[in-house]
């Protein structure tokens, strides 16, 4: 089976060779391999296809179909998840954590992941202030490495 890579240069969405860790990554890709593109057209996770793949800040995101990886390779920033995958109450907390398909949510347009669905039900109480806390956090967090639990 002929596996399609499209390599995007990193320079064109600004550069982040020095980062430790900037994007959640499992064995299974970027963000257990789900398609991040789905969770903004279909509302829910999808399990991203092995053969379906794009290189974007140095980890492969996996997708359903083509159309969702074009989509994506048109505009990462858009459908990438907030905090590069990592779960945004920990972000707000000054910490990254992994996360899980189920627990997220897209507020104004950004998908946001959580390490679980009872965390979810945490950050759904105060999303504006957590996101106001996890993006001044992320700012030194995204260099950090992650130390997985």
């Amino acid at each position: 089976m002929l596996r399609f890579v499209l390599f995007i240069p990193l320079f064109l969405f600004g550069s982040l060779a020095n980062a430790e860790d900037p994007v959640f990554t499992t064995e299974a890709g970027a963000i257990r391999g789900y398609d991040p593109v789905a969770y903004h057209v279909e509302g829910k996770p999808v399990l991203g296809k092995p053969d379906i793949v794009l290189v974007w800040q140095d980890a492969e995101w996996h997708f359903a179909n083509a159309v969702n990886r074009d989509t994506f390779a048109a505009n990462p920033e858009k459908y990438a998840p907030r905090y590069g995958g990592f779960c945004a109450f920990g972000t707000s907390r000054g910490y990254k954590v992994s996360t899980q398909p189920e627990a997220f949510s897209i507020v104004d347009g950004a998908l946001y992941l959580n390490y679980n669905v009872d965390v979810q039900k945490t950050w759904d109480k105060d999303r504006p202030g957590y996101i106001k806390k996890a993006d001044a956090n992320w700012a030194t967090l995204k260099d950090e490495a992650y130390e997985p639990e």
